[in-house]
């Protein structure tokens, strides 16, 4: 039986940073995914300030930043029209920007910081069974072996097993539509400098650029291809896209499709196992929070394990898990308000951009749209 301080399920983006900051920290950590090297798709683009300066004591912020493109505003639009402009720049922050980088680039940081730190993930590793009792958790892989944790964090996204065989429930529910994500090469119409989150009749897209000259499609449709092709991005840029220079879709380098639940776990921790990520928290993509507030769970929590586990309280533990779920909550809630307002039906959007406009015009709205997209309000 292998024994460890913390088991860490799932090698995605939050569960790297818990398995660096508790190494760093000084703990013995084990950190298992199921997938083979390489097999994780490149879903979250966007990493706000907030979570920039939480990665920053853990040596990483400086390599994403060097890689990631500087994006320093954000805005709604009807197709040409401005609605609401949202300005990083001014913000109390060494990153006043939206720093655009592909998951993957974000997962390899990552992961480099933890095999510089000594640590390394194990893979192709599934977790069939976890049990606990009053002084650690034993988990069963599926090759029969066992391994004895003090502690077991659940990163392993939203069809988490560690979250169902602790008997943590999620509630919430499902949009309707489906999603589709394309990296794409573009020319022309799109403005640069910008995230942007196209309103119309037909459901939302957002474009925001990458690194190496890309760009980030994300759109709603009732039903997404598989693997969406250039004729088919080209169609969702040429009805919710930018009218008096269209953007040109010369090449899709990779696309998928996903449906998005709204859904938060009904707590936290269940004894010696505790969530983070997906694994509590999934929501519409509308402003770019989900790996982000992942990330700074996974700090937050390897924080509290760390604390405990050099001789601190469990309560904690029980801090983590009491005021993640409230932030969840807020997340959440903005970005399905985002969601309402980019697929309001044709009749209400003369209205509803009546209203953006004003309210886009008043520095109070955006300085505080600023604070809650940058995460910065969480402070």
């Amino acid at each position: 039986m292998i024994a460890t301080d913390v088991l860490v399920v799932g090698a995605g983006p939050v569960g790297l940073t818990a398995a660096v900051v508790l190494t760093q920290l000084g703990h013995d950590v084990v950190i298992v995914d199921g997938q083979a090297e390489g097999a994780n798709t490149s879903r979250a683009a966007v990493v706000h300030p907030r979570t920039l300066e939480l990665l920053e004591p853990y040596g990483v912020s400086q390599a994403l930043d060097a890689r990631g493109v500087h994006t320093p505003r954000f805005t709604i639009r009807d197709r040409d029209r401005l609605l609401v402009p949202v300005p990083f720049e001014g913000l109390p922050t060494r990153y006043p920007y939206t720093l655009m980088i592909s998951q993957a680039d974000t997962e390899a940081f990552l992961l480099a910081r933890l095999e510089e730190l000594g640590g390394k993930v194990l893979r192709p590793v599934q977790v069939t069974a976890i049990e606990q009792d009053d002084s650690g958790v034993t988990a069963t892989f599926g090759d029969g072996r066992t391994l004895r944790a003090s502690y077991l964090v659940g990163a392993d996204g939203m069809h988490s097993l560690v979250r169902e065989q602790s008997g943590i429930g999620f509630g919430g529910g499902t949009y309707a539509e489906s999603f589709t994500l394309a990296d794409v090469r573009l020319s022309g119409g799109v403005p640069d400098g910008e995230v942007i989150l196209y309103f119309s009749p037909d459901g939302l897209v957002v474009v925001a650029p990458l690194p190496d000259g890309l760009h980030r499609i994300v759109a709603t449709i009732e039903e997404a291809p598989r693997e969406p092709d250039a004729a088919f991005v080209q169609r969702l840029l040429d009805t919710r896209g930018p009218e008096a220079e269209p953007a040109v879709v010369k090449e899709v380098l990779w696309g998928s499709r996903f449906r998005v639940h709204h859904r938060i776990a009904d707590t936290y921790r269940h004894g010696r196992v505790l969530l983070a990520g997906d694994a509590a928290h999934v929501h519409s993509p509308a402003g770019g929070q989900g790996m982000n507030l992942g990330v700074e769970d996974a700090v937050k929590l390897g924080e509290a394990l760390a604390g405990v586990l050099a001789g601190g309280p469990g309560s904690l533990l029980d801090a983590y898990a009491g005021a993640r779920r409230p932030v969840a909550e807020k997340v959440v809630g903005l970005a399905s308000r985002l969601t309402s307002l980019a697929t309001a039906n044709a009749a209400l959007r003369p209205l509803r951009n009546a209203v953006l406009r004003l309210a886009g015009r008043l520095p109070v709205v955006r300085r505080r749209l600023a604070w809650q997209l940058s995460g910065l309000d969480r402070r």
